[in-house]
């Protein structure tokens, strides 16, 4: 019987994905997303704590990864953690832990700020009705949840 080994990450992707194919027809995506996490310290200030969790995801799991996983973009991740272990060239153990991707939720992408079209944006948004409003994040919500790809839906 198979223990519990489920995570659950949620950050922004630091770079883009490394794509190989190192037997045909077996794809990898590798790829690391940072974690921010915000707490309060006993002065009463906010600090920020940074995680870069590696990620590795197969076939047309990897194939969406190397589409979608541009930096920045944010992503949740759905799969188990991996250990890898090795003996270096000083015969000591060395150990890499990283997440397999079984689920993978893409955020809508964030335009520049520093664009021109990010002012004529903002500019047309305030021109807009409350309906207009109401109608646009609508249509957001439904565009984000298409972006959800699981693994299991690709084959």
């Amino acid at each position: 019987m198979n223990q519990l080994n489920s995570v659950i990450v949620e950050g922004n992707v630091v770079k883009e994905p490394f794509f190989s194919e190192p037997t045909p027809g077996f794809k990898v995506a590798d790829f690391s997303i940072g974690v921010n996490r915000y707490s309060k310290a006993k002065n009463g200030e906010w600090k920020e704590e940074v995680s870069y969790i590696a990620i590795q995801s197969f076939n047309k799991l990897a194939e969406v990864a190397r589409e979608k996983c541009s930096k920045g973009r944010g992503v949740r991740i759905v799969g188990r953690l991996k250990q890898d272990r090795w003996k270096n060239s000083d015969n000591k153990w060395e150990s890499k832990m990283y997440v397999i991707a079984e689920h993978v939720e893409f955020k809508p992408m964030q335009v520049s700020q520093n664009s021109a079209d990010e002012n004529a944006k903002k500019d047309d948004f305030e021109k807009m009705t409350a309906a207009d409003l109401a109608a646009m994040k609508l249509a957001e919500a439904a565009a984000a949840t298409q972006e959800s790809v699981a693994e299991e839906a690709l084959f």
